[in-house]
């Protein structure tokens, strides 16, 4: 049971699943629906501030590499057209919208990577990702827990 939870605590953490992943496989692994909702939430959270601790110190070193430069400008053109438009016409809004969607390619790393990129000043960027994930969450918790009513 305590493996499960560090398992979808550890997909929250992770920028392939977030807590659209944790939460789904709590829950799919009989673990507390609430509990599950919390720490995947928590843990998700949690990504923001480590993701701008890395984009404005580490980063930096790391774009002396050719390889991680060429892909980070990828990645950097990828949020730009993946979500510019939204965020620079809405801001606040659009970022919480954007972080909401539990849609591959968006949630909480791309929209750091966009707060990054578009100069949003951080604790409104904390705010809107905060805001995004917890709805993200509650979509994807309450889509789960119906489908598993429905297979019962």
């Amino acid at each position: 049971m305590i493996i499960d939870f560090i398992i979808a605590i550890l997909w929250s953490l992770s920028p392939f699943g977030e807590a659209k992943v944790g939460i789904p496989y709590g829950l799919l692994n009989g673990l507390n629906i609430y509990l599950v909702f919390l720490f995947c939430f928590a843990a998700n959270v949690l990504v923001f501030p480590l993701m701008l601790f890395f984009l404005e110190k580490i980063n930096r070193y790391f774009l002396r590499w050719g390889f991680y430069k060429k892909s980070a400008i990828f990645v950097a053109r990828k949020a730009k057209t993946g979500s510019g438009d939204k965020i620079k016409r809405y801001g606040f809004w659009g970022l919480i919208f954007f972080v909401m969607i539990p849609m591959p390619g968006t949630g909480v790393y791309a929209g750091s990577i966009a707060s990054y990129l578009f100069k949003i000043e951080k604790t409104k960027a904390f705010w809107a990702n905060t805001i995004g994930i917890f709805l993200s969450s509650v979509i994807v918790w309450s889509a789960t827990l119906a489908s598993m009513k429905g297979m019962g």
